[in-house]
């Protein structure tokens, strides 16, 4: 089988990534933190990094990990937004759903 790199790399690019409102919980302490991400798929990757390199800009959430430990941590998709969302709106509605979110679940921001 032989792959077109021209055809790959084109529906890469086209793909949607998801969209949405993601938390971050630590299982021994009960604590959760919330964000927003208009790339849910690496959302996790990129926090996961900050936390490991000790780089994160939350410091209680860095403390938590550096207490606890990763094995302690897991990374919940909240909800997942409409691929349509204009960039222009997209702002507003990752605020507005985290606050949301942060309300509901007595959460802190990531």
């Amino acid at each position: 089988m032989v792959i077109d790199k021209r055809e790959a790399r084109k529906a890469f690019k086209s793909r949607k990534t998801p969209i949405g409102v993601f938390a971050v919980r630590c299982a021994v302490s009960g604590e959760v933190w919330v964000s927003a991400s208009d790339h849910l798929d690496s959302a996790r990757n990129g926090v996961w990094f900050l936390l490991r390199n000790g780089l994160h800009h939350n410091q209680r959430l860095q403390a938590a990990w550096n207490t606890h430990g990763e094995a302690a941590f897991e990374y919940e998709v909240l909800e997942k937004f409409d691929e349509d969302v204009t960039p222009l709106l997209l702002s507003d509605l990752f605020r507005e759903r985290q606050k949301h979110w942060e309300r509901k679940l007595g959460a802190s921001m990531v």
